[in-house]
């Protein structure tokens, strides 16, 4: 497959939250959480918009968002990561520990959010150790622990 091919999927097909945010530094949370949509050819007033209701469902003060994540806290930097995974409309989401650094308050907002993902079809996979989470939003549990490389060095 061919590296345009391949960009293309992951743009168009593959939505992605982390539990680490990786960004280009002195860009604002408001543009972070924005950009897929930009990529994706969105208006630069809607992708800001909708940028600005995720991060206000996250309960991300208004005065952050102006400012990098970078100088945020663990938890700020996870819903900045949240809402710009979830910004778009992709048909699969993949989720690596969302809720890693989150309070009780936004792991509950995460939940909604990915139980709203379900409603509308999204294909979700993740990965959760918070057993909590896991139970609240998976169909389908597969325990991976018996696949670990210090399991078969034991």
């Amino acid at each position: 497959m061919q590296l345009r091919a391949v960009l293309e999927v992951r743009r168009d097909t593959l939505g992605y939250v982390s539990q680490f945010l990786r960004v280009v530094p002195r860009v604002s949370a408001l543009d972070v959480v924005a950009e897929p949509l930009l990529a994706r050819g969105v208006d630069q007033a809607i992708a800001r918009e909708k940028a600005s209701e995720l991060l206000a469902k996250l309960n991300l003060p208004h005065e952050l968002w102006q400012l990098p994540p970078a100088t945020f806290s663990g938890g700020e930097q996870q819903r900045v990561n949240i809402a710009r995974g979830f910004i778009t409309d992709h048909a699969i989401l993949l989720l690596d520990e969302p809720t890693a650094s989150l309070d009780a308050k936004n792991r509950r907002v995460v939940v909604e959010m990915i139980a709203a993902k379900k409603a509308e079809g999204v294909a979700l996979l993740g990965i959760f150790h918070d057993e909590e989470v896991r139970d609240a939003v998976a169909d389908r549990i597969l325990d991976v622990s018996a696949f670990s490389p210090r399991k078969a060095a034991a």
